[in-house]
């Protein structure tokens, strides 16, 4: 039953070599040291790592986890780390600073959005925009749901203002812009770029008119080029595709801060942390240092135009696998809207033979591949510093047990 097996199999293992060994060709390979055993058979990695799979905290770059370990202990000949350092001194200040340009560079930031980096995660955004872009209780909020935590965010907001459900989608696919019910005097509209549970992505921004878009990129951040001007707010925490956890990175357009509600507590109003530059009190030093590195390296292979099509180009391989399986493996995202960054897919015939897949493919150094509890089946998170070789290591994986378990 299998359309992969045989000699369509060894063609389409053919293929994803020549892909990677295409994208290879032209992406800086990071310098590889040999330091005590390695993971072998699948991973072959250098210091015994792993692919790593997760939806997040994320992989991160070997050549900026290098980097980092090589600046450790005395940063840019500081005498201490980064982790020592005053948020105040002036080894921070410019770490904080190349890492702003860097991002606006990335991102073609408008000179009139501050770039913010907040802290409490995401979720705690989900409180922070209703207390910044409302007035009262009264106030009417838009809010588009595709999946969980689009979901999540309308629970927050309705805390402090009527949420209007623009459109509810069914966790796999979203709703066509000609059913939307969009309020007139929503005070902004909200939604989820990239669901990262379901795998459902927005290929263009909702087109709302004159209305504020406010957005969460926390899965797809820079992972591929955006027009910042057609949005009021975008956050995004940065443990997917940008760094470890620790920082929230809030991108505002300069007149929406300073009418935040007098309810709102110091550190969740955006005019605190644009008025000192994101210095009120100490913040995550350590987490934006490692941002500024992914910029830096972001930025000297190509920018997100050629992070765009990388990441096109991976994801391209998995769906084709799990299209080309006759239905061994299923992915329940509607085609049009399926994520570059998170792809969910089932073994239809057997829940058990899903264990026995996560189970083998961790033996074989690829780890984290377990669907999220609330839907199960296995998920493949595929960010940016997610490189070609891991994903061919998969599909060739995937290839392999199909032949061995297809009936």
């Amino acid at each position: 039953m299998m359309s992969c097996t045989g000699s369509i199999g060894r063609q389409y293992r053919h293929a994803t070599r020549e892909a990677f060994l295409g994208a290879s060709r032209t992406r800086r390979v990071p310098a590889q040291r040999s330091r005590g055993t390695t993971v072998k058979a699948v991973a072959n990695q250098p210091y015994g790592r792993v692919w790593n799979f997760s939806a997040g905290p994320a992989c991160l770059p070997l050549d900026v986890l290098e980097r980092a370990q090589d600046e450790l202990l005395n940063w840019g000949g500081s005498g201490v780390s980064v982790m020592e350092m005053s948020h105040r001194g002036k080894e921070f200040q410019s770490i904080i600073a190349k890492t702003e340009g860097d991002l606006r560079t990335l991102l073609n930031v408008p000179d009139n959005y501050k770039i913010l980096f907040a802290q409490g995660g995401a979720s705690t955004q989900f409180s922070s925009i209703p207390l910044n872009l409302t007035s009262s209780q009264d106030d009417t909020v838009d809010h588009i749901v595709t999946g969980s935590w689009s979901k999540k965010a309308v629970k927050e907001a309705e805390r402090y203002a009527r949420v209007n459900i623009v459109a509810s989608g069914d966790n796999k696919s979203i709703p066509p812009a000609g059913t939307w019910n969009l309020s007139e005097d929503a005070k902004y509209v909200h939604y989820c770029d990239n669901e990262t549970i379901q795998g459902v992505e927005f290929q263009v921004p909702p087109a709302v008119g004159n209305k504020i878009l406010v957005a969460d990129m926390s899965s797809n951040f820079c992972s591929k080029p955006i027009d910042v001007s057609k949005f009021g707010i975008i956050y995004a925490g940065a443990q997917k595709n940008i760094g470890p956890a620790g920082v929230t990175i809030v991108i505002v357009r300069e007149d929406l801060i300073g009418a935040a509600r007098d309810i709102t507590p110091t550190m969740l109003d955006y005019k605190t942390l644009a008025d000192d530059n994101s210095l009120y009190n100490t913040p995550p030093c350590w987490s934006i240092y490692m941002c500024g590195l992914v910029f830096e390296k972001m930025l000297e292979d190509g920018g997100l135009t050629a992070v765009h099509k990388y990441n096109k180009s991976k994801a391209g391989i998995l769906y084709d696998i799990i299209d080309q399986s006759n239905g061994f493996y299923s992915c329940p995202t509607e085609h049009s809207v399926r994520s570059l960054m998170n792809v969910p897919f089932t073994i239809p015939a057997s829940a058990d033979l899903e264990k026995l897949f996560i189970e083998e493919a961790a033996k074989l150094g690829m780890v984290q591949l377990k669907g999220h509890r609330s839907v199960g089946g296995m998920r493949a998170s595929i960010y940016n510093s997610m490189p070609h070789e891991g994903v061919v290591a998969l599909t060739e994986f995937m290839l392999e047990f199909a032949e061995r378990h297809a009936t």
